[in-house]
């Protein structure tokens, strides 16, 4: 179905997006975004690994996007993926406080992510 395979594309464009913006310079990115000075060696190797683990995922929906095999386990993941990413962003917001707006704006763009992939996801093919 077209509306699962350019979910799909999407879903793989704004990941890689956010994938690049965190691993290509985690120094830029913490402060330009996150009002941070410094970053240590630790917390840009999370990052970088962050990056990596958003574009294998991200990579995975793009072949699933082409894929009749791989697509409905592709939507799937993405709300698997959104949702555990936003229960923990909700978490820390009643533990830790409120983070920088580009935090917030992820929490609402996976919180948002979440009902709309599944109901891509329970499309008829």
């Amino acid at each position: 179905m077209l509306i699962k395979k350019y979910f799909l594309i999407f879903s793989f464009s704004v990941v890689a997006i956010i994938a690049l913006l965190y691993g290509i310079s985690p120094q830029w990115f913490a402060q330009t975004f996150l009002d941070v000075p410094d970053v240590s060696l630790d917390i840009a190797h999370i990052l970088r690994a962050v990056t990596g683990l958003y574009l294998a995922l991200g990579l995975f929906w793009l072949f699933a996007a082409f894929s009749d095999k791989y697509r409905n386990f592709a939507v799937l993941s993405i709300v698997l993926f959104a949702g555990g990413l936003v229960s923990g962003r909700i978490i820390s917001l009643f533990t830790d406080g409120q983070p920088s707006g580009i935090l917030l704006l992820y929490v609402l763009m996976e919180f948002a992510f979440v009902p709309i992939a599944y109901w891509v996801f329970k499309l008829p093919e």
